[in-house]
């Protein structure tokens, strides 16, 4: 049997770009944080904020490290597997991963070891002006990746030049680019997405500690930080994936009839789908249970307005149905269940029984696990739900693979990088867990450190030379004697 290079070289990539996301998210949402916590021990001088920002920051320096050394092999199959996609979008990716370069990466690394090695080197507000640099910078990071990525679903500010295989993209208006039709909403959603993971990142280690009654005030007052953040921007979430689908229905329509399984074009008002099976053959949906209407009204505000379905276009045009349906719902379920379980524990919170609910605090230690699954999925929705198109109506996927890369090889790399991430994972995990078991240092401990560094500046005070300077001393010695 020959094996396919074009569907492997996509399962290839979809494997690195997938491990790789799970450390960014969690980088963006849990730096953010770190700035609170780190700003409200400048504002109260309380050691356990101190505490808070030291253990979190040595987490963040354990993702950081697993992001960049995933990153980098993502990118490497852009010439290896990607050759012609990588000739034809050359010019416009080279300008926006360098701006990433410059601008996000230079950023957050430069600062990265004045925020990891630096408590006791430096200021604490220079301290707490590094934190800021390195959180900005994860964030500028992910600015400039989705404008990339955004370009290849609505692309603007651009020309073609040359003909067949040697045809690319050239930039006539970078700003246009930068602004293309999607990329300020999935920009939004996208930074959305990893405040939440980062929210319920840094309430699951703070739930683990109450459950083992280690670090109470320590984990109480994270998860006073982390909760109303990630209640914030779950809500948040749901008005951007509003905002963000009806880009994408204006833009992409044939990917929106996919996330909805319209098959048909609906001219009094078309349904939306809670859940169900698109079947292809019968251009129906299985088993789903769907409110009349309702897709209607959340595109243009009204129950009775015509929504375009997928037999508008030639079936080699439609996107993989089932993969993209499915991604999508399971996105959108997910981020209801992040709001109710988030305004729930809040509410708990504000009545002073959160703590005592340890069944609670056992959801809350796995529910990480959630936003991982519902960013994996949402990248997996919107890159599914963009084929056959790798760049949206001008290159497809199936012409954008290199030429000289065989099956074979393909799958060979797959199995190499498979292991080689099984591995990262696995050491990964092991090294957070040992993180997360030695826990933050006891508040008694930093005020004791910095008592002993104060003495200690004092008694080499004490004990410098009240004399002449060294170099008084010599320009004493080299003055003419009598």
């Amino acid at each position: 049997m020959e094996l396919d290079p074009v569907f492997l070289s996509r399962i290839q990539f979809a494997l690195t770009v997938g491990f790789h996301y799970l450390f960014p998210p969690l980088t963006i949402g849990l730096g953010v944080q770190m700035v609170i916590m780190e700003g409200l021990y400048l504002k109260t001088r309380d050691r356990q904020y101190e505490a808070m920002a030291k253990f979190w920051t040595r987490v963040f320096g354990l993702i950081f490290a697993m992001g960049v050394a995933t990153g980098i092999v993502m990118e490497f199959q852009f010439g290896t597997n990607w050759a012609t996609y990588s000739r034809y979008v050359g010019d416009i990716f080279g300008s926006a991963l360098a701006a990433e370069g410059i601008f996000a990466f230079f950023l957050e690394s430069g600062f990265l070891a004045v925020l990891v090695f630096g408590w006791d080197r430096v200021s604490p507000r220079m301290h707490f002006f590094s934190t800021i640099m390195v959180s900005l910078g994860s964030i500028f990071s992910a600015v400039w990746i989705v404008v990339a990525n955004s370009w290849q679903q609505t692309p603007a500010g651009f020309k073609l030049v040359g003909e067949g295989l040697s045809q690319r993209a050239e930039i006539t208006d970078f700003w246009a680019v930068v602004f293309n039709p999607s990329s300020m909403d999935r920009l939004v959603h996208v930074l959305i997405g990893a405040f939440i993971l980062g929210g319920f990142f840094v309430m699951s280690v703070s739930a683990y500690y109450l459950l083992k009654r280690r670090h109470e005030r320590f984990a109480k007052l994270s998860i006073g930080i982390a909760l109303p953040f990630a209640t914030v921007f779950s809500i948040a979430a749901l008005l951007s994936g509003h905002h963000q689908a009806r880009n994408v229905g204006i833009h992409q329509p044939s990917k929106l009839a996919a996330f909805e399984g319209l098959f048909d074009t609906t001219l009094t008002g078309a349904p939306l789908y809670l859940f169900g099976v698109p079947d292809e053959a019968e251009r129906r949906v299985k088993y789903g249970v769907a409110i009349p209407g309702l897709l209607s009204f959340l595109m243009y505000g009204d129950f009775t307005a015509p929504v375009r379905g997928l037999n508008t276009y030639h079936v080699g045009d439609w996107p993989p149905l089932n993969p993209t349906f499915q991604t999508y719902h399971l996105m959108v379920a997910l981020g209801f269940v992040f709001i109710l379980l988030t305004l729930y524990a809040s509410y708990l919170k504000w009545r002073g029984k959160l703590f005592e609910r340890r069944w609670l605090l056992g959801v809350l230690v796995v529910a990480v696990i959630g936003p991982m699954i519902a960013n994996q999925v949402g990248w997996a929705a919107a890159e599914v739900g963009r084929q056959p198109w790798i760049v949206w109506e001008l290159l497809r996927t199936s012409e954008a693979a290199s030429k000289a890369v065989s099956g074979g090889e393909v799958l060979a790399s797959i199995v190499m990088f498979g292991l080689i991430y099984l591995l990262l994972l696995i050491v990964w995990l092991l090294v957070l867990d040992h993180k997360i078991k030695a826990g933050p240092e006891e508040p008694h401990v930093l005020e004791a450190e910095a008592q002993q560094r104060g003495w200690l500046a004092a008694a080499a005070e004490r004990a410098a030379p009240s004399g002449p300077s060294l170099t008084e001393a010599r320009d004493d010695d080299a003055a003419p004697h009598p």
